[in-house]
């Protein structure tokens, strides 16, 4: 029986692996292998597979029995190749240790560079590169990364050493340090390692690569890490796979160097040359903010050879992977080197811009370029920018890099716990610190703004602001921070205090600023016409019509005209309640629910019914010649009536009553469960005046409108129904008083009656309910509370716990739970249709908006979805989406 294959070699212009397998080599082992079979120069080593990852951690961190075997073989033809043992004193084999999974995860897990120097290869190094100081540079950074990645030691015990010894020295960068200098912070690292975990620094290789490898296994399940694939709803993966790598080194002089350059630029998506590089460093540097990095392209002036070739390499990669690439290099005396290549993390706007350019130049198809955006990326398309009204009386205090687009405003935090606990609060944060670092994942997910005193535009904050679609400003000297204050233009702001970020200028204000919704470009409405294109000519064995649409929940014309505006094609959910709160209806509307008798309770209906009229007339107005489902009252009359005693004295007066007795009547309409309690449906068995007055204000609005030339296209909706003979008779009632409308007006409008499946009953029993139903939309929010038992308003208390432990895989309120709900979502599909053949169906619960969700409705053969005004553009695309993953 043979052996499983658990490691992977590269090298030579042959590798075992390519770009198809980055399940089980990790994104960044499987283009090392593409990239070594184009021939690229890439530095060659070997691939541990995420297969090993996930033994690790179910066989109690223990490895599969075969491995040591294949690491010693494949270790063996490394040093064959390179000419060079890992532990010879004379010439070393020198190695970088690296994570990396299926999806990308930059900055979250671990990397050990330099592996393999101890005391005795320092001397070998010396003779065989003639630089001593380059050798005593890569093992204190090797004793460095070593103690804090394996062995768990704070960074802050070497950087305090290294800042002391720059001190003394008085020199402000490391490169200005000599190579005594060095000498010296080898031999202090060397004390703190042993002071701080009571051993010495391993010198046998092999054990340094052994523990290595199992810290970069461990990362996987570093809190950083877990944080950071539960934010990004990362799943389903085997875990990290181990790269490892022969060096080259970026620091052995002035002819060396390392850098980070993107094939575009990932801000705006505009076809330039886009990066960023230090001579005489290593790759940490870079990233870490540690120098501030030079602008690629100045790399023409110093080696005008390497820069050209460079060029070459980004475009044979980007033309290869058929999308905008990030790439590490290394310059190593003269010699190019490319490190990594990845499909590079963007902006919303430059996501959009990449796929529509690449289209224009044949690198790709039109269904290609819809596939190549994260429908969550358009998001960013929306977020705020400073109102210019406001922007010329604020005041500019500093500028930095431009890293992330879009502007935000709220108040200092300056560490990322402070940032999850204000937020929690409903504060709007703005997370400042001198650098980000993966530990600060949390906080930076949840900050309206990220600004950094230091770093470039490939810093971790800059990268991962970009992901998230977070303004950021990065790099910015001019602020300095100490503890909780930072002092900007002879100012200093404390925490709580508030400014205003601009990340697509790099400019920080003063104070609190006004803000305003970007508008959508050229390019957005050519890209989202694709999809639409794509979406519209859908065709399924489980639905008769062709096309998946993507309606609104709009409540008022105002948000029906914006939706229609950001491509909405009707109106899945009116929810007539929500007009009862403004001030005009609200105090009408309570004198209905406390009137005593239905006398009383008629007069207060027939007040709203002309205010409810002139709401319905707007929305279909708004919505011409595009169908317009409205919502009946749903929720529970408590919901409605004054609590505080002000307001309920108010209220008595106009009722002439006395407040007391008016006390007694509200006490009345508490319910131990209201939300399973006398709403919805339940409201029209007992009150059936209420749906009456409704449904007497849609039609007579529709043929208000009708009248004037327009076409309307009502659909009016019962909800919560749970048996066939709610609807049977709330149906008749509704359909009465619809003809008598009709006839009054003496004008023909078509309209439909259906029901929302938002109850599991009416889900299992949808054959019998289809009989008096001309259509359904499924209630995903109750459906969901109804099916888990969990409270929806209570789920904050206990679900983050169950998402933690593994429990769910994600917030069923967030992403619908196909395995349950989607069950009785399907089982409804079905049991209708075979009552009634071709029956409308689409959702309108929170699902409508959510990628996922959208992708299982299609499969379950809703006609479509619906969702808020602002998630429109996302929910296009994903439908679309859905349509070509699905044929």
């Amino acid at each position: 029986m043979a052996k499983r294959k658990l490691i992977y070699f590269f090298g030579d212009g042959n590798a075992e692996g390519d770009a198809s397998m980055k399940k089980i080599l990790g994104g960044k082992g499987a283009n090392l292998a593409e990239m070594t079979n184009l021939n690229i120069p890439v530095p060659p080593g070997f691939t541990i597979a995420t297969e090993v990852c996930d033994a690790f951690y179910k066989n109690n961190r223990k490895y599969p029995a075969e491995l040591t075997t294949q690491l010693n073989t494949n270790l063996k033809k490394l040093e064959k190749l390179m000419g060079k043992k890992l532990g010879d004193h004379k010439d070393p084999l020198l190695v970088s240790v690296r994570s990396g999974a299926a999806v990308s995860m930059p900055g979250m897990m671990d990397t050990i560079l330099n592996l393999g120097l101890n005391d005795a290869a320092i001397g070998g190094i010396t003779e065989k590169t003639g630089n001593p100081r380059f050798a005593w540079d890569a093992y204190r950074r090797f004793i460095q990364m070593f103690g804090n990645v394996a062995k768990g030691l704070d960074i802050a015990v070497f950087e305090d050493i290294l800042h002391d010894l720059k001190k003394k020295k008085k020199v402000e960068l490391d490169t200005d340090l000599s190579e005594k200098d060095l000498e010296t912070l080898v031999d202090q690292y060397k004390k703190a390692y042993k002071k701080h975990l009571k051993e010495d620094f391993p010198q046998d290789p092999m054990d340094q690569l052994n523990q290595a490898i199992n810290a970069v296994f461990g990362s996987w399940n570093n809190p950083k890490a877990v944080k950071y694939r539960n934010i990004n709803s990362i799943r389903n993966l085997l875990g990290t796979a181990v790269n490892v790598q022969s060096m080259v080194f970026g620091n052995f002089g002035e002819d060396s160097g390392t850098g980070v350059c993107f094939s575009r630029d990932p801000s705006t998506g505009k076809k330039v040359f886009y990066g960023e590089y230090l001579m005489n460093a290593q790759g940490e540097d870079v990233v870490a903010g540690i120098r501030t990095p030079e602008k690629i392209a100045s790399l023409q002036k110093k080696n005008l050879e390497i820069y050209n070739e460079l060029v070459g390499l980004k475009d044979k990669l980007e033309a290869h992977y058929k999308d905008m690439q990030d790439m590490e290099f290394t310059i190593q005396q003269g010699k190019l080197f490319i490190l990594q290549t990845r499909n590079g993390k963007r902006t919303g706007p430059s996501a959009v811009k990449i796929a529509v350019d690449m289209v224009k130049e044949k690198l790709i198809t039109r269904e290609e370029a819809v596939m190549a955006v994260d429908p969550a990326q358009l998001d960013q398309l929306f977020h705020p920018l400073i109102d210019p009204k406001h922007r010329k009386t604020l005041k500019c205090l500093a500028k930095g890099l431009n890293a992330s687009p879009g502007a935000a405003t709220g108040q200092i935090v300056f560490h990322a716990d402070h940032a999850e606990e204000w937020a929690k609060q409903g504060k709007k944060v703005l997370l400042v610190r001198k650098e980000t670092s993966p530990e600060d994942i949390g906080g930076m997910a949840v900050a309206e703004g990220i600004l950094t005193s230091t770093g470039g535009m490939t810093s971790h904050a800059a990268v991962v602001a970009r992901g998230m679609g977070t303004p950021c400003i990065a790099g910015c000297k001019d602020v300095v921070i100490s503890g909780k204050a930072m002092t900007v233009a002879g100012k200093k702001y404390k925490e709580g205090d508030w400014i205003t970020l601009d990340g697509t200028t790099g400019e920080v204000f003063d104070g609190e600023a006004g803000l305003v919704k970007p508008k959508i470009t050229k390019d957005v409405e050519i890209f989202l016409q694709w999809a639409d294109d794509i979406r519209h000519k859908a065709k399924r064995d489980n639905v008769d019509t062709t096309g998946f649409l993507v309606r609104t929940n709009a409540d008022q014309p105002g948000d029906s005209i914006l939706a229609r505006k950001f491509g909405a094609e009707g109106i899945g959910l009116c929810r007539t309640e929500h007009m009862f709160f403004e001030d005009d209806k609200l105090p009408i509307f309570r004198q209905m629910i406390v009137a005593e008798d239905i006398t009383a309770r008629k007069v207060a209906l027939k007040k709203l019914l002309s205010l409810q009229k002139k709401d319905f007339k707007g929305i279909f107005k708004s919505m011409e010649g595009l169908p317009v489902t409205i919502r009946l009252l749903d929720p529970p009359l408590h919901e409605f009536v004054p609590t505080e005693k002000p307001d309920i004295k108010v209220l008595a007066d106009d009722l002439g009553i006395k407040p007391a007795a008016l006390m007694i009547k509200i006490e009345s309409l508490h319910e131990l469960n209201p939300m399973l309690g006398h709403r919805g449906c339940r409201l029209a068995v007992t009150y059936p005046e209420i749906y009456d007055m409704q449904v007497e204000a849609i039609m007579s609005a529709a043929c208000d409108i009708a009248k004037s030339g327009k076409k309307v296209i009502p659909e009016i909706m019962i909800p919560l129904v749970g048996t066939v003979e709610e609807l049977s008779l709330l149906r008749e009632n509704a359909r009465k008083v619809a003809e008598d409308v009709l006839v009054k007006k003496k004008i023909k409008v078509k309209y439909t009656i259906g029901t929302m499946i938002e109850i599991p009953r009416a889900a299992i029993t949808a054959d019998k309910v289809a009989t008096q139903a001309d259509f359904f939309s499924f209630g995903t929010n109750d459906l969901t509370q109804m099916t888990f038992g969990f409270s929806r308003d209570d789920v904050g208390s206990f679900v983050p716990e169950y998402l933690a432990q593994g429990i769910l895989a994600h917030d069923p309120f967030q992403s619908i739970d196909q395995e349950g709900v989607g069950v009785l979502v399907s089982t409804a599909v079905i049991k209708g249709r075979q009552t009634k053949n071709g029956m409308k169906m689409g959702v309108c619960g929170e699902h409508g908006g959510d990628p996922e969700s959208i992708d299982f409705f299609y499969r379950a053969g809703l006609n479509y979805v619906s969702c808020s005004p602002f998630r429109i553009p996302i929910a296009r695309l994903a439908a679309a989406q859905a349509v070509i993953k699905n044929r």
